[in-house]
């Protein structure tokens, strides 16, 4: 009877080691995800980090457009408003 009180002890020995284990690699899990969002979003909120993501969408951009433009535009255009014609001015 001894034996198995023993065993049994030491099993939950070992098992409260392995769940603190679990537990430590848990919270530092969860303190780098709320850290790398906090600094995220200061980035993202920064005027510094503003202007170079606008840099990196201008240059993504600027590569592209001229292709798309062409792709996307018909020949020939009307005006965007209808207008009435022009009457002939009368000089005497």
């Amino acid at each position: 009877m001894v034996q198995g009180t023993n065993a049994f002890k030491n099993a939950s020995f070992i098992m409260q080691k392995i769940i603190n284990a679990i537990a430590c690699l848990t919270f530092l899990l969860t303190l780098g995800s709320i850290g790398s969002a906090y600094f995220g979003y200061k980035y993202i909120t920064s005027p510094k980090g503003q202007e170079k993501i606008k840099k990196q969408i201008l240059n993504e951009l600027t590569g592209n457009m001229p292709s798309l433009i062409n792709k996307e535009l018909p020949s020939f255009t009307k005006p965007a408003i209808p207008t009435l014609p022009k009457k002939p001015s009368i000089s005497l």
